[in-house]
């Protein structure tokens, strides 16, 4: 099985949006750091996705915010611009990963219910193998619309874990996906 990781939108943008938390966020730079580190040493491409929307907002390549964190340091072997949540929808990505015969996305990057999710969930109903790597994604605190109930980033990641686990993917660790990159190298 040819693999391929996914680092979805570890963008700028992000720091300037109203609901920017550092809660998580330097567990989650570690986990994303030893992913990218991981499979750049099995000779895994890694992908980078870059959100961008043109409406003057953060995540419009006119703010300068379109550029990756500064705490994460990636050299990626294919850069992707995006439009829309699934790093799939309107992109290349698909006629690459088919073009080097790819069938295993890692998924990584932010936000772990909205694009990461997204995209794992596309690339399951196309018929590649998704790993859905949780440390390695990073989300916010976000409120519920009509309840008002505040649901936690862990809270998202534990909903996010439950509606894709054994239907849309595999939920792994960073260590548990670099053990089996390892174990296929065999």
């Amino acid at each position: 099985m040819k693999s391929a990781l996914l680092v979805i939108d570890i963008q700028n943008s992000f720091k300037a949006r109203p609901f920017w938390s550092e809660e998580g966020y330097a567990h989650w730079c570690r986990a994303q750091q030893a992913l990218i580190d991981g499979c750049q040493r099995a000779a895994v491409p890694v992908v980078q996705i870059f959100h961008h929307s043109f409406d003057g907002g953060p995540f419009d390549p006119s703010s300068g915010l379109v550029t990756t964190l500064p705490e994460i340091r990636i050299t990626p072997d294919r850069i992707i611009h995006k439009e829309r949540h699934s790093a799939l929808a309107g992109t290349p990505l698909l006629s690459w990963l088919l073009g080097e015969q790819i069938n295993r996305l890692i998924i990584s990057g932010m936000r772990t219910e909205q694009c990461c999710e997204t995209t794992a969930r596309h690339g399951s109903d196309l018929g590649l193998q998704i790993d859905f790597i949780s440390e390695a994604t990073h989300t916010f605190a976000m409120t519920h619309a009509s309840s008002g109930v505040n649901y936690s980033p862990a809270e998202i990641k534990a909903r996010t874990e439950l509606v894709l686990a054994g239907r849309f993917a595999r939920i792994l660790s960073v260590q548990q996906v670099l053990a089996s990159l390892a174990e296929e190298e065999k």
